[in-house]
């Protein structure tokens, strides 16, 4: 008889490492392994993965590339909502769990998976996340997670894999690094605190650019599609600014947030593109749509950011959101202008045909030419009578 299947969520980590020896030797299942690329390997990096998963025993290994469809289905709607986490984190893990999770999902109903494993502990966002997705995508199939049941130590995995014969430097990294094209999280002793700041060697990306430099990127409808006037598919943009802004040292910071858990939790991260195209979109928006437009935006992105980070992605609402946010980027086309230097950077100001800033209408606090100062005086009347009604009623009653 053959062996039921199980598709894991592998990382190659020691949790998902564990998880392949638990579940095929002590378990009996056949164990195919997923990794899901979401921005954050190189083509080394895949291929040492791999290896290590038929090393460890699984039956079949995939890569799933989801970089696209993660920019397509969710990264746009983040940039045309400016989502920022407590106006600090461009959800760069929260969001590329979800893909990862979704993409498992899919996977394991065409192998025909009987269960779907992942290595996530109790302590966390990620069992969510994943369990969420999962009881949504593949509501018939098992969820086991080896390393939240068990209550595991990394201690007590390590002995585990000796004893199977699994032999590595386990060392555990003193910082923990999770990369993704929306950014990369930072985890260290100095974010289990609530006072503490990463030092320098703890980010991935070092800063080795030592003068300044402006740069121009270019929106169309709400989307970044070109860089000093090289034209762009908005991940190659991505890519690109962060290859260039990066180096300075900018993006970077500690997130503190609520966990769906109930917990609060500190991660530090640095997003570099992330952060200025969200600044250079957010400040084209303010020249091109109206205080409506702007104050609703603003509430609707908020809870699609909130919904997004824990774990209601495919919550039907979410669609309706994605619908408003698309239909306010119809005037969001221009070129933002960014300064960078060592450690920070500033947003200089924008070109759009679109610019409600315009000076035909008049220039703030100088000079108007589209009404008169009578016409200041009625609306001044008009908009200020409910109060003053409410204000002479109120001293006449008292």
């Amino acid at each position: 008889m053959s062996k039921p299947k199980v598709l894991l969520a592998f990382s190659g980590g020691l949790d998902t490492s564990f998880c392949v020896k638990y579940l095929s030797e002590d378990r009996g299942f056949e164990v195919h392994s997923a990794l899901v690329d979401t921005g954050g390997f190189s083509e080394e990096e895949l291929k040492d993965i791999e290896q290590k998963a038929y090393g460890l025993g699984v039956a079949s290994h995939v890569a799933l590339d989801v970089v696209e469809k993660y920019y397509n289905d969710c990264i746009r709607y983040m940039v045309y909502g400016n989502v920022l986490k407590n106006n600090t984190y461009p959800l760069s893990v929260s969001a590329e769990r979800v893909f990862q999770a979704t993409a498992v999902a899919e996977y394991a109903n065409k192998i025909g998976a009987k269960a779907i494993a992942h290595g996530s502990t109790g302590a966390g966002n990620d069992q969510v996340r994943f369990d969420v997705v999962f009881r949504i995508l593949t509501p018939d199939v098992e969820i086991i997670t080896p390393i939240r049941d068990l209550k595991l130590s990394r201690e007590a995995e390590i002995d585990y894999l000796k004893g199977k014969g699994v032999v590595r430097e386990w060392h555990k990294a003193a910082y923990s690094i999770n990369k993704g094209l929306w950014g990369t999280s930072v985890g260290g002793k100095e974010t289990l605190t609530s006072n503490g700041y990463l030092p320098e060697e703890a980010w991935p990306t070092q800063v080795t650019k030592t003068g300044e430099e402006s740069v121009k990127l270019h929106f169309e409808k709400g989307q970044l599609v070109g860089i000093n006037g090289e034209t762009l598919s908005p991940v190659a943009a991505i890519r690109k600014l962060t290859d260039i802004a990066a180096p300075y040292g900018v993006g970077r910071d500690i997130h503190v947030g609520d966990t769906i858990i109930g917990i609060k939790g500190r991660v530090g991260f640095e997003a570099a593109a992330p952060l200025l195209i969200i600044k250079a979109h957010h400040l084209l928006e303010k020249h091109t749509l109206t205080k409506q437009q702007l104050y609703w935006k603003q509430n609707i992105a908020e809870m699609y950011g909130t919904m997004l980070h824990e774990g209601q992605f495919l919550e039907p609402v979410m669609r309706n959101f994605e619908t408003f946010l698309a239909d306010t980027q119809d005037n969001v086309s221009g070129i933002v202008e960014i300064h960078l230097a060592p450690y920070r950077y500033f947003v200089v100001g924008i070109e759009s045909k679109y610019d409600l800033m315009s000076s035909v209408f008049g220039s703030y606090g100088e000079m108007n030419n589209a009404w008169s100062g009578d016409d200041v005086r009625g609306f001044s009347k008009i908009v200020s009578n409910q109060t003053m009604i409410h204000r002479k009623v109120t001293d006449l009653a008292n």
